[in-house]
């Protein structure tokens, strides 16, 4: 943590730009120190961070492999491009998701915490985005070559506003909701 830090407003309020109210004490918790808040978040982000580059290592994995499939060379065009798009989204999920241990390992004892907490939230963010993209390409993939026509492309579509719903909008909403209670 820098000492420009500690003086700035949100991390005197519990907030950050990326993360408003998210480091808020709640009345019957000690308030924590600049410290003590930006260790906290960034252990939060490491557990995190463990959970979604375990799933989108396996499906990458997953998709390493189709390749050398005796099936693989009969699908058409479009499948082939559905496939690479989906192994470039999956390595480059990967390297988002990977990249806070490289951030971690070359920035450690910088007092930088806070900026390395920022940058992993956002590689989080888009390393998340990209997954949610590899899991609808995937599907596409395979839906693709079970079901017939329209239909792979409609039940595609319907996960990704799953996705889109359950992952972004509802933690807006939730986000937006805590603000106005907190507001009154």
């Amino acid at each position: 943590m820098t000492t420009e830090s500690i003086g700035r407003p949100e991390a005197r309020a519990g907030g950050c730009c990326t993360c408003a109210g998210h480091g808020d004490v709640a009345a019957d918790e000690a308030p924590e120190t600049p410290r003590e808040r930006v260790n906290r978040r960034w252990n939060e982000i490491m557990q995190e961070t463990r959970v979604a580059q375990t799933g989108v290592q396996i499906l990458f994995g997953f998709l390493l492999s189709v390749a050398f499939t005796p099936l693989f060379h009969d699908l058409d065009t479009f499948d082939h491009a559905v496939y690479v798009t989906t192994v470039i989204s999956g390595a480059t999920a990967t390297a988002c998701l990977i990249a806070p241990v490289s951030i971690h390992r070359f920035l450690s004892g910088q007092r930088m915490k806070d900026e390395m907490v920022e940058v992993a939230h956002r590689l989080m963010m888009g390393g998340m985005l990209l997954m949610a993209l590899t899991i609808g390409c995937t599907l596409l993939l395979i839906l693709h070559v079970v079901v017939p026509g329209l239909m792979a492309q409609l039940l595609v579509g319907g996960v990704m506003v799953w996705f889109a719903l359950s992952w972004y909008a509802l933690p807006l909403w939730l986000r937006h909701r805590s603000a106005r209670r907190t507001a009154r």
